[in-house]
């Protein structure tokens, strides 16, 4: 029996992460991580989907109004319909002709966008009773080229260049499979280095994480030079010359103040320095990357969409692709991009710096080391160590590696005792 979507309901989630400066950094020095959470209800009674959208506080109210709008596209819609051929969620998502005038594919709309179709996804795999990581490397090379939109893509990868690239990986596939579920995925920790934290909450966080089997740790820059220099070294002489650094500027700088300011940097051997000016410009990025070489620029977690992955990769200015789960709009634009990056060679770092991210991204490198790039090689995906507690099926980290979530679904489904702590009221005007 087809399974119809028959309601939703929408949470506007938020902790209280600033009280403790943890996710502060140059650009944002007191987030509170939050949700705007989407459940989608269907007619049988045990059967919902689960998304959401990362946010830091406010205008995470806007998100919300914005899954309201889309998800009401699907009231009365089968999944099965719509998963037919995956890439049709999308497009209906995106491509309203009146909420387009919204978007489109960026801004509170996209997010909201990620946020519907990341539960339809949530709900399909649930019916088919796998995670959704599995759901999408049971696929064959056709299948998963019928997730994704190519409108805008063409001239960088076109659907039979992505089906070779594909089946050119096919052999060792079950093997991949099986290093991953037994191994895990690497991960970097960014949870000693947020801007906030004194130097002695900084090295003992790094001994901490150290113990537990972390070996690359990512530290925040950019407000004070002095400041910075001593941050690095001390995060240095915690982590041992063996270590890997990287550096998150988290866009505050020009695109000469960052060369100069990577430049002194320099010294910590930094493996990459992450969004060194503004997200938008792909031409900057370009710039930075030629001057700071070999130092690599991470950059993605802002990205709108697709088109600007495309540039990105295609310029150069993006030698770690560090995709978001909730910036794209949801896993078939996320497959987009993962193509993309298989096709210039570019590693697949995504973003997890946020409450539920680490849950999504744990599907989305296995996905894309067992079906895309077949390569760990220079592939971390970031972790960070808070709020896992509020999740039903929480991420399940073992010396520093993700191992592969078994439960049904994307991951992401808030305990009944979060939602009642956190939703937020908002205060009268």
């Amino acid at each position: 029996m087809p399974t119809t979507i028959t309601a939703f309901e929408t949470h506007d989630i938020r902790f209280p992460t600033s009280q403790e400066l943890d996710g502060s950094d140059a650009m944002n020095p007191d987030p509170d991580y939050s949700a705007a959470y989407v459940v989608l209800r269907t007619d049988s009674e045990n059967l919902s989907g689960y998304g959401m959208t990362f946010t830091i506080g406010r205008g995470n109210e806007l998100c919300v109004a914005g899954i309201q709008s889309l998800a009401r596209l699907l009231v009365g819609v089968t999944v099965e319909s719509l998963m037919a051929e995956p890439v049709t969620l999308y497009r209906k998502l995106t491509g309203d002709s009146q909420l387009r005038w919204v978007g489109p594919e960026k801004g509170v709309i996209h997010l909201a966008a990620a946020a519907v179709i990341n539960a339809v996804w949530d709900l399909w795999a649930r019916i088919h009773g796998k995670p959704v990581w599995q759901m999408v490397c049971d696929m064959s090379p056709q299948e998963f080229v019928s997730c994704v939109d190519f409108r805008y893509l063409t001239d960088a990868i076109t659907p039979t260049q992505a089906i070779e690239l594909l089946t050119q990986v096919q052999a060792g596939k079950a093997e991949r499979l099986a290093t991953v579920t037994q191994q895990g995925y690497p991960s970097y920790t960014t949870s000693a280095g947020w801007l906030g934290y004194s130097d002695e909450a900084l090295k003992q966080k790094c001994e901490g994480l150290r113990e537990r089997g972390w070996s690359h740790f990512k530290i925040k820059v950019g407000r004070d030079l002095n400041d910075d220099i001593r941050r690095c070294r001390v995060m240095r002489q915690e982590m041992g010359d063996e270590s890997f650094m990287m550096i998150d500027a988290n866009q505050v700088w020009d695109v000469p103040q960052a060369i100069e300011w990577i430049d002194q940097l320099a010294e910590f051997r930094p493996w990459f320095v992450e969004e060194p000016t503004s997200p938008d410009d792909i031409l900057g990025h370009a710039a930075i990357a030629k001057a700071v070489s070999p130092i690599r620029v991470a950059t993605g977690e802002m990205c709108h969409n697709r088109v600007m992955f495309k540039q990105f990769l295609q310029s150069g200015g993006m030698q770690v692709c560090q995709l978001d789960s909730c910036r794209l709009g949801g896993v078939n634009e996320v497959l987009a991009v993962l193509l993309m990056a298989a096709r210039y060679n570019v590693p697949v770092c995504p973003h997890a710096g946020g409450v539920g991210l680490c849950e999504y991204v744990q599907h989305l490198s296995i996905i894309d080391y067992v079906c895309v790039s077949a390569d760990m090689e220079g592939r971390i995906t970031e972790y960070s160590d808070h709020l896992h507690e509020h999740m039903v099926t929480p991420v399940n980290m073992q010396n520093g590696r993700y191992m592969s979530p078994t439960d049904a679904g994307y991951s992401v489904e808030f305990t009944p005792d979060a939602l009642n702590t956190f939703s937020h009221s908002p205060s009268a005007l």
